[in-house]
């Protein structure tokens, strides 16, 4: 089979990457070709591999390209990040919606052509839920809770989940959307993701920096690891069409946390001094984007296929320091524990 993964140069999108090569297959079909489309390219590793083929650029100036080439499968992760699209709405609006809407309708005109359905999974994303005066947020989003995203970044991504049932209900594409919870910890600098601080104030003070967080130590949140976060976007492109339940996005599992159940678990797992270095001093404008999104979340159609989230924060931190044990850099991004 040949496949595509959209941000394929990004942490999840090289993470779901290696998985997939490692396995060798998806849906019982043996990998052949994997394109891995980003603005930067892949990690080196990835195109070491033959059967990977990297395609740098904005995915909108790839799309029409599209129209001639057959996929079997897609990943749809390319995306700008929350707090990127709350600065610049116009980035948004190309980066989210019009590369998925061109991304689609390249795909559609492959079917209309008579060529095969491609399967397609899209990362959406829990911002797609907010508070809204006629809609309250109730204290766990479900997946059949009413969207009513208060952030641009959650409105694309709603506008994009619709697109993809319509087109999955036209036949244009079999297609699944899933919405992601944060995924922490991620490794690396800092992005522009309003959440990104969630894995700073523990990446930061495990490498022995300092790190600040911007929002209360009772701002509660659902997060998910790296690997869960791949191993349910796989279970979701594998899925029947029947065991999905539907055309509209599901949640997929998190662990609902509070900050300070995170830092919590960071002091059991790396001590007292590491949890020191986290410290407190609010950003409204971060505090702000955060206030309207969920608190918690339940993930029952994920369940089902199978898939659950961890039991406890510590889980989750261990996952990170086992990640970075097993890098050259070791001993810096683990210097706080030495």
């Amino acid at each position: 089979m040949k496949l595509m993964i959209t941000g394929g140069g990004g942490f999840v999108g090289a993470r779901l990457a290696r998985t997939l090569l490692a396995r060798g297959t998806l849906a019982g079909q043996r990998i052949e070709r994997m394109v891995l489309t980003d603005i930067a390219p892949p990690p080196a590793d990835l195109l070491a591999d033959p059967r990977v083929e990297a395609r740098t650029g904005p995915l909108l100036a790839q799309t029409e390209a599209l129209r001639e080439e057959a996929f079997d499968g897609i990943f749809h992760l390319a995306s700008a990040v929350s707090g990127e699209c709350e600065l610049d709405f116009d980035l948004g609006l190309r980066s989210n919606l019009d590369s998925t809407r061109a991304l689609l309708d390249a795909l559609r005109a492959r079917v209309n052509g008579g060529g095969k359905v491609a399967r397609l999974v899209f990362s959406s994303s829990v911002a797609v839920f907010g508070p809204d005066p006629a809609v309250p947020l109730p204290a766990l989003v479900a997946d059949d809770t009413l969207p009513t995203p208060q952030t641009s970044y959650g409105t694309q991504k709603l506008i994009c989940e619709h697109l993809v049932a319509d087109y999955t209900r036209k036949g244009y594409v079999d297609g699944r959307a899933a919405r992601l919870m944060t995924v922490t910890v991620r490794p690396g600098r800092p992005n522009g993701a309003a959440s990104s601080f969630f894995s700073g104030i523990i990446r930061e003070p495990l490498a022995g920096v300092e790190a600040i967080c911007p929002v209360s130590p009772d701002v509660s949140h659902p997060m998910s690891s790296p690997t869960r976060t791949v191993d349910g976007l796989i279970a979701v492109y594998e899925a029947s069409r029947e065991a999905f339940c539907g055309r509209t996005a599901l949640n997929l599992p998190g662990l609902n946390v509070r900050v300070a159940d995170m830092l919590d678990a960071l002091e059991q797992v790396a001590g007292p001094k590491v949890r020191a270095l986290v410290r407190f001093e609010r950003d409204e404008r971060i505090a702000g984007i955060v206030a309207n999104w969920p608190g918690g979340a339940t993930a029952a159609r994920a369940a089902r296929l199978g898939l659950l989230p961890h039991e406890n924060f510590a889980e989750i931190i261990r996952q990170y320091i086992d990640d970075c044990a097993a890098l050259p850099d070791a001993d810096q991004t683990l210097k706080g524990m030495s």
